[in-house]
């Protein structure tokens, strides 16, 4: 691994200089390139902690998503559920957002409080309303219950991914021309950036959250699994790390991270200071 990470440095070396270590091939080389943008932040060139990297949002965050959709959850179980969903997306958010300006402490732990409030508050009301819909038969009322964790998550998500970043609001987040200059500070990119992300967190826990509930109701009537009541689970966490490894790279190719915008719909100032008719930005992922 460490001979591995001193290649991916010469690589970079290399490329940033227009050459080539002796030995090391165009292959070599993008390969490195996906390694490097997997593992390092594209602002502050530091390594994400392995649980919060996109690339291990399936692995770290399959079983988070197996306990949401458990059925028969209790008052409990779903506020923990929700709570250890949160704490994970907060972190993920923290770790891969538009980092060119400092974020506070005290705007991390707002962001976590807030999304853990509002996914725990909407998920145990409509439970609650659930149980008391005496109208509903019990197979609807399960089935439905099974499908409250999306618009909980849903709800959360947006409010997490706003409050963690707000600051980029207020005080804008860098933007580059053609050579990788920084042009300026933008607020309204920032706004773009934010609402392109909050927009890819509702996407994304759809086919997560709304798919194994449907695929399960109907395997569970099959007579095997009548007769085989202990492979309910392990199906069941197939099924959502399958539609989980679908849904993640569909969400986050909605939008480069690296996203474009005319300099036209920006400040007056980015437009005096740049020859460019298009920026970039990092949107965070």
């Amino acid at each position: 691994m460490e001979h591995y990470h001193l290649e991916l440095q010469i690589c970079r070396w290399g490329f940033k200089h227009g050459t080539l270590p002796p030995g090391v091939t165009d292959l070599q080389l993008w390969e490195a390139q996906k390694v490097k943008q997997a593992i390092i932040h594209p602002d502050t060139g530091e390594k994400i902690f392995m649980p919060f990297r996109m690339s291990g949002y399936v692995p770290f965050g399959t079983p988070i998503v197996v306990g949401l959709l458990l059925p028969n959850q209790t008052v409990v179980s779903t506020i923990f559920w929700q709570w250890l969903n949160q704490s994970h997306n907060a972190c993920v958010n923290y770790s891969n957002r538009n980092a060119t300006k400092p974020t506070p402490t005290s705007t991390f732990l707002q962001g976590y409080f807030g999304a853990v409030t509002s996914a725990v508050s909407l998920a145990v009301g409509l439970n609650v309303l659930i149980q008391r819909a005496n109208r509903l038969s019990p197979a609807t009322q399960i089935i439905i219950q099974r499908l409250i964790p999306f618009p909980a998550v849903a709800s959360a998500n947006i409010c997490n991914v706003g409050l963690m970043r707000h600051n980029e609001l207020s005080e804008g987040i860098d933007v580059l021309d053609g050579n990788g200059n920084v042009v300026g500070s933008s607020k309204i990119a920032a706004k773009h950036a934010i609402m392109e992300t909050a927009f890819t967190r509702v996407v994304l826990p759809m086919p997560i959250f709304v798919l194994p509930p449907i695929i399960m109701s109907y395997l569970e009537k099959l007579p095997f699994l009548q007769m085989n009541r202990r492979l309910l689970l392990p199906i069941h966490s197939l099924v959502c790390l399958a539609t989980f490894s679908l849904s993640l790279p569909l969400a986050i190719s909605l939008f480069p991270q690296m996203s474009q915008i005319e300099v036209s719909q920006l400040e007056p100032e980015i437009a005096m200071a740049t020859n460019s008719k298009v920026v970039t930005y990092n949107k965070g992922l």
